[in-house]
């Protein structure tokens, strides 16, 4: 994701701070932007490898009183761990090997503004214990002096690692994840909001267009369906990509989706997951349709056993037994059949999300190509 914004079809907040996208998730994200921004809170960002991170923290900066000062970005994970305290926090002359004179580290530079540090899971133990000091008070020593200093800093970290994860196996500090998780906003990937693409695509096309002077042929809507059901692996940093080589070899034309699908790699849906636990011989669909019918039994199951519940009551208190063949007939046609049931669930959950299928589709846990193919079989469309 970039910091420019469309003006077309974008909430002011949006405009404001670069985030594009028309999914309640990133208009979510605006809102706690608009929110927290004012503050001096650290925020943890968390979310996949380019799901547009950064641009969130330039967002944050931008919304706070220090967005005149600087913002400061830091890769973690791109420092090697032998200098990464000196780069973080500075070093005295002769420190160590190589120090031939003072130098002031990455949060003195950010002083009176912005820290923003990426990959903070890549953060060594050492340093960790020094940047909680930073956090509780402002304080930090260069490597080299015993002479405290103090910062006036706000924080923002990033992540795309389970820091959880990490503190059970003991590769990041508890105190600094419950410290760094004031507010944690988290990024979903591009595969879960799909009506965000055309709006990226579109942008991600004027930027180029505009910076190379080149044209735009246009796109037909099977190649725009192919983009939003691609699984985006490299989210959003991928549909860029993807959108600069389309411009650059296929120049002016028309992309249809044979076009496009030559520059998705490994080209399959969303919902297509192959690492999902399904059976030689069977499909993904084929495995979701039984999750589904197998919940529409239960609740049969509930509703039988409710209704036999009933029915021992009043035999019971009228002092009369039932006639056995009457109770298996009532058994047997107690409740509508599953595939009624199915098809009451997914239209009673299309008309709580007023009509939006993606939403809908993860309430039941199928993918939207399932739920499409039902609502077409059912006649709910």
């Amino acid at each position: 994701m970039q910091t420019a914004a469309m003006k077309t079809d974008m909430p002011a907040g949006q405009e404001d701070y670069g985030i594009l996208g028309e999914s309640v998730e990133m208009k979510k994200i605006v809102e706690v932007i608009e929110q927290v921004g004012p503050t001096d809170i650290t925020v943890l960002i968390s979310g996949e490898s380019g799901v547009g991170k950064e641009v969130v923290a330039k967002a944050l900066h931008a919304a706070s009183h220090r967005n005149k000062s600087p913002l400061v970005t830091v890769n973690s994970g791109a420092i090697p761990e032998g200098i990464i305290e000196s780069e973080l926090f500075g070093h005295e002359k002769g420190s160590f090997t190589g120090a031939s004179e003072q130098r002031k580290g990455y949060f003195e530079l950010a002083d009176g503004g912005t820290i923003f540090l990426d990959e903070i899971g890549e953060l060594p133990l050492s340093a960790q214990v020094k940047f909680l000091r930073i956090l509780e008070n402002g304080e930090f020593q260069r490597v080299g002096s015993s002479v405290p200093r103090k910062v006036n800093v706000r924080v923002i970290a990033a992540t795309n690692k389970d820091l959880e994860h990490e503190v059970r196996n003991n590769q990041f500090r508890a105190d600094l994840f419950y410290r760094l998780r004031s507010v944690n906003i988290h990024i979903p990937p591009l595969r879960k909001r799909p009506e965000d693409i055309e709006v990226l695509f579109r942008h991600f096309v004027e930027v180029f267009t505009a910076k190379n002077r080149a044209r735009f042929g246009g796109i037909s809507d099977d190649a725009m369906q192919l983009l939003r059901s691609y699984h985006w692996p490299g989210n959003v940093r991928e549909l860029r990509n993807v959108v600069e080589s389309m411009l650059v070899i296929e120049g002016d034309k028309r992309l249809e989706s044979s076009d496009v699908k030559k520059y998705l790699k490994d080209y399959r849906e969303v919902g297509e997951d192959r690492n999902l636990p399904v059976h030689l011989g069977r499909s993904v669909e084929q495995a979701e349709r039984e999750l589904i019918l197998r919940a529409l039994l239960d609740i049969k199951g509930n509703i039988l056993d409710l209704k036999n519940l009933l029915a021992e009551q009043v035999a019971s208190r009228n002092n009369s037994h039932l006639d056995p063949m009457a109770v298996q007939s009532a058994q047997e046609n107690a409740g509508p059949s599953l595939q009624e049931m199915e098809k009451r669930t997914i239209a009673e959950t299309l008309q709580r999300f007023k009509g939006n299928r993606r939403v809908a589709a993860r309430t039941l846990h199928i993918s939207e190509r399932t739920l499409y193919r039902k609502i077409k079989e059912y006649g709910l469309g």
